[in-house]
């Protein structure tokens, strides 16, 4: 018992070690082209320092590398076992009883505890900085459309008055969606005549009010009008505002409850905030099923051969699982599968491939 104890600790601890080591090379590399990304972007910005767009950069980071989590665990598990069967330590492992299940199951208990912490503490963490990083993107850029996106494109929203409405654009958003930058505004009379459009390079919302700055109008028939500040009437709030301009990944664990309720009882479609919500609290049994479908690919003796075609089969079938996901995701913003499936079909998927392959290989 004191050997078996001792040797699936070894086997946690490897498999910790080989997921810090992925974890860790992926954040850089996805640091550093990010960086270039952003550099070349702001080339032309001859006030931009390289120290704001290495945070803006910095702060775009966690939240990327969230979303690869699963993968790291996957490429982790499998290059740990295939170490570990390359140096016949699980040939020994083997030969002193203990079957595949004993060393497995320290990899799956640290995937479950690894997805807990991503999940409670990590996105928070990681949506808190995307928020930073995005004012940060816009201070940087601000109205210009350099580093943008193209004309046309972006966040639009409409509104209505008593006395007009008008179709809002903005090329980048903030704070949920009460601060905008890029914005530009067409206005059009109750009978749906045009009458102007309005350039800003920023945006709040206020009660009642959008507090547009360094504005610049373009009046039907007049004369271009300039102006620090305007103030343009709107009876949007800020949870409607949100639907248009928030995305659910940028809001944290804990809020996201709240945000649902506000959105079901403001009428509007709350079904992105629940599919997040979801993924989230499904995200540890995804990593222990990440876990299962390595081992299922990763567990063959070297001397057996057939290394490479392994490794292929296993980052095959998780990028198969990752389609998936995309696919469900899909269709749950779609309102076409209930977000409990969406969220939960992938992880049954990995978790059950990876059991079944593991048994039939394991007890025939």
């Amino acid at each position: 018992m004191r050997v078996a104890g001792t040797l699936t600790r070894y086997f946690g601890r490897q498999f910790l070690l080989a997921v810090l080591a992925v974890f860790a090379g992926v954040i850089i590399l996805v640091a550093l082209i990010d960086y270039i990304e952003l550099m070349r972007r702001t080339a032309d910005l001859t006030d931009v320092s390289a120290l704001n767009v290495a945070k803006t950069s910095l702060y775009r980071v966690p939240q990327i590398t969230e979303r690869i989590l699963p993968f790291c665990i996957l490429v982790g598990a499998m290059s740990c076992y295939l170490n570990l069967s390359r140096r016949l330590e699980l040939v020994v492992a083997r030969s002193s009883g203990l079957s595949a299940w004993e060393f497995i199951a320290p990899a799956v208990i640290a995937a479950l505890g690894i997805g807990v912490i991503a999940t409670t503490i990590y996105n928070p963490v990681s949506a808190a900085l995307r928020e930073r990083s995005k004012q940060l993107e816009v201070e940087i850029f601000g109205g210009s459309q350099m580093g943008m996106r193209g004309p046309g494109e972006g966040f639009w929203i409409r509104q209505r008055n008593a006395d007009r409405h008008s179709i809002i654009n903005a090329r980048a958003s903030s704070a949920q969606g009460v601060q905008l930058a890029g914005v530009t505004i067409f206005s059009f009379d109750e009978s749906g005549r045009f009458n102007e459009r309005i350039d800003a390079k920023s945006a709040t919302l206020e009660p009642g009010q959008w507090r547009l700055n360094d504005a610049r109008i373009y009046p039907s028939g007049g004369a271009p009008v300039e102006r620090m500040s305007y103030s343009l009437p709107t009876n949007l709030t800020p949870i409607q505002v949100r639907e248009n301009f928030a995305t659910a990944e940028t809001v944290p664990f804990w809020q996201l409850p709240l945000y649902i309720e506000l959105a079901e009882h403001a009428g509007l479609g709350a079904a992105s905030y629940r599919l997040q919500y979801q993924k989230l609290l499904a995200q540890p049994f995804l990593l222990a099923g990440m876990v299962l479908l390595a081992s299922a690919f990763s567990l063959r003796f070297f001397r057996f051969g057939g290394v490479p075609k392994m490794v292929l089969a296993g980052v095959g079938s998780g990028f198969l699982v990752y389609v998936l996901s995309k696919v469900t995701e899909d269709l749950s913003k779609a309102e076409l599968m209930p977000s409990m499936a969406a969220a939960w079909l992938p992880v049954l998927i990995a978790g059950l491939t990876g059991l079944i392959a593991l048994l039939y290989q394991e007890d025939g």
